[in-house]
C-alpha cells in the first residue's frame, strides 16, 4: 500500500529540512529503520541504536530507492527529501502507528512489565480470556501469536515497524485483545509509543538490565512509562506490592491520578486483591483469593510461590477488563506450565530435574527457594526420599550486566547443597572471565566450573542421586547458545534429556 508523506508524520514533530517540493503530498510505498530491508519509494528512519548509528546508511538506503529520509540531523545528500525530527526512535513509532492504520485503537490491549514473570502472566491472562471465548493475541518472550498462530520472537517488545504490523494483522484476523509482554528496553527505546494500553501490570522490580539503564532508578523510570505515558487514562493499573518498586509505583499513581482505578495485589494484607492459605507442591498451586470482600478458590497446574503473583496479576487484569470470575478461575486451570519456566523434565529418573528462565539475581534466589520448599513438602508427606539435594547449573550472560555475577555466585553457593558454574550465552565475552566474576563472592566451596554447558548438565545428572533435584537455570525455552557473536544450536531441555537417557541407558530408571 502507499500513503502520503503527510498522513505518515500526522502527530509526528517534525519539520522539512530539505529537498523536493511537495514532498508532504508524496506517497512511499513503505517504511525502513535498516537500510537492508529498503526498497524503491520507501521512506527510511535513521535511527541511533545502541551499536550501530543509522545515519551512517542513509546512502545506502537512497541508493536502494529510498524517496524521503527522516532523520536527527542533515543527511546532506542530494536525490532524496530529508525531514529533520528531535528523536528519531519516537519519530519511527509514530510513522509505524499511522502507516499500519492505529491498530490499536481497534483492539483492547494489556501491557505486563517487570523483572520476572510477564510471560507467564501474559499466558495466564490469554488463557482467562480466551475462556471469556475473546480471540486474543499475544506478545511475548518465547513467541508472538495471532490466535492460535505462532511466530518466533527475536525479541521481548518488537520494534515499533513489527509491533503495529503485528497488531494490524490481529485486527485482520479477528483478534479483540492483546497481552503483550512490554520490555524496559522498549519502553526506554519509545517501541510501544502510540500502542493505546488499556490495561497495565508491574509484577516486579530487581537488578537487570543495568548494562542498558545504568542505574536502578533509570530502569524504574523507563518502567514507570507504561503507567504514567502510555496508559489510557480510563485504564486500570494492576501493581504487586509486595514489590518494594510496585508500592513506590501504586503510592505514585494513587496521588498523581486520584482517579485512575488501582488494583494492588499480594499475599500482604493491603493489597485490594490478596492472596491466603497457599499450598504448593509438585502438582502445582493452591490457594484462597480475597477481592472486594469475597472469597475465590483457586487452583491452577502451575508449580511455586511466584506463580501465586502471576495467577494475582492475571486475574486483576482480567477484573479490569470485566471478566466474570467463573471465566476467570477457568482460565486460570486450564494454563499450562510454560516452556522453560519452573518446567519439570521426567525421564523416569529417581530425582527431580527443572529447567527455569532465572537469569538475575531475585530469579534465582526464588528459583531455588521455591525448589527448596517443594522439595521438603514432597518429603513431608512421603512422595520423595534419598538425600534431598539441590544441584544447580547456572552461568551468566556476556555482555550484559557484570554487577549481577558475583551476587548470583553468592546467591547459588549458598542456597545449594553444590553448584556447577558454567557458560550461558558468553557473547563476546570470554567465558572464563565471566565465571571468574561469579565465583568473586562464592560462600561456600561446594562447587565446580565447568565452561561447557553440556558437559556441566551432563556432570550435575551423574552426580545426583534418588530423591535430588537438579536445577539447569537461565537460559530456559531458548534453543541457542550464542558464543563468539554466533548463536549455536542449544536447548537445556535437549541436553537435559539426553543426559538422563546416557546415564540409563535410554530408559530412565526403570
Amino acid at each position: 500500500m502507499e500513503m502520503r508523506v503527510k498522513a505518515l508524520l500526522e502527530g509526528c514533530d517534525y519539520r522539512v529540512m530539505k529537498g523536493e517540493s511537495g514532498i508532504l503530498d508524496g506517497e512511499v510505498a513503505g517504511i525502513a529503520y535498516d537500510s537492508r530491508q529498503v526498497k524503491e519509494n520507501y521512506l527510511f528512519v535513521a535511527i541511533r541504536g545502541e551499536k550501530v548509528d543509522g545515519h551512517m546508511f542513509v546512502d545506502d538506503a537512497v541508493a536502494k530507492g529510498a524517496r524521503v529520509v527522516v532523520a536527527e540531523r542533515d543527511a546532506g545528500l542530494p536525490g532524496c527529501a530529508c525531514v529533520l525530527v528531535g528523536d528519531s526512535r519516537r519519530a519511527l513509532a509514530c510513522i509505524a502507528n499511522n502507516f499500519y492504520g492505529r491498530p490499536s485503537e481497534d483492539l483492547f490491549v494489556a501491557g505486563v512489565t517487570g523483572t520476572n514473570g510477564k510471560t507467564t502472566t501474559t499466558h495466564i491472562l490469554k488463557s482467562i480470556l480466551e475462556a471469556w471465548g475473546k480471540y486474543v493475541g499475544m506478545i511475548g518472550t518465547i513467541r508472538h501469536m495471532v490466535r492460535d498462530r505462532s511466530f518466533p520472537a527475536l525479541h521481548t517488545t518488537p520494534e515499533s515497524v513489527e509491533l503495529q504490523e503485528l497488531l494490524r494483522e490481529m485486527v485482520r484476523e479477528g483478534c479483540t485483545h492483546v497481552v503483550a509482554e512490554v520490555s524496559s528496553h522498549a519502553l526506554a527505546q519509545h517501541r510501544v509509543d502510540g500502542v493505546v494500553f488499556r490495561a497495565a501490570v508491574f509484577t516486579n522490580l530487581t537488578r537487570d538490565h543495568l548494562d542498558f539503564h545504568g542505574t536502578m532508578e533509570e530502569y524504574f523510570e523507563a518502567k514507570k512509562r507504561l503507567f504514567t505515558e502510555l496508559l489510557h487514562e480510563d485504564a486500570s493499573a494492576v501493581v504487586n506490592t509486595d514489590d518494594a518498586y510496585g508500592k513506590r509505583l501504586a503510592a505514585l499513581l494513587e496521588s498523581a491520578s486520584p482517579a485512575r482505578s488501582v488494583i494492588t495485589c499480594g499475599v500482604g494484607e493491603e493489597a485490594r486483591m490478596r492472596a491466603s492459605d497457599i499450598q504448593t507442591s509438585f502438582d502445582g498451586v493452591r490457594f484462597r483469593l480475597s477481592y472486594e470482600g469475597r472469597r475465590y478458590d483457586v487452583a491452577s497446574a502451575l508449580i511455586g510461590t511466584p506463580n501465586v503473583y502471576n495467577i494475582l496479576s492475571a486475574a486483576a487484569a482480567a477484573v479490569s477488563m470485566g471478566v466474570p470470575w467463573d471465566d476467570i478461575l477457568e482460565g486460570i486451570g486450564k494454563t499450562r506450565p510454560v516452556a522453560g519456566r519452573f518446567e519439570r523434565i521426567d525421564e523416569g529418573q529417581p530425582f527431580l530435574c527443572l529447567v527455569d528462565y532465572a537469569h538475575t539475581e531475585d530469579a534465582l534466589e526464588r528459583l531455588i527457594v521455591t525448589a527448596r520448599e517443594l522439595l521438603s513438602s514432597a518429603r513431608l508427606v512421603g512422595t520423595s526420599s534419598g538425600s534431598g539435594r539441590i544441584i544447580t547449573v547456572f552461568g551468566c550472560g556476556g555482555d550484559r550486566d557484570q554487577g549481577k555475577r558475583p551476587r548470583m555466585g553468592e546467591i547459588a553457593t549458598r542456597l545449594s547443597d553444590f553448584a556447577i558454574i558454567t557458560s550461558d550465552n558468553p557473547r563476546s565475552e570470554n567465558p572464563l572471565d565471566i565465571i571468574k566474576q561469579i565465583e568473586d563472592e562464592a560462600v561456600s566451596a561446594r562447587y565446580l566450573v565447568e565452561p561447557d554447558r553440556r558437559i556441566a548438565i551432563q556432570k550435575a545428572v551423574e552426580m545426583a542421586g534418588d530423591g535430588d533435584m537438579v536445577l539447569v537455570a537461565g537460559k530456559g525455552h531458548e534453543e541457542y547458545q550464542e558464543i563468539s557473536g554466533v548463536r549455536y544450536p542449544f536447548s537445556d531441555v535437549a541436553v537435559l534429556r539426553e543426559s538422563i537417557r546416557r546415564r540409563y541407558g535410554g530408559g530412565g530408571a526403570g
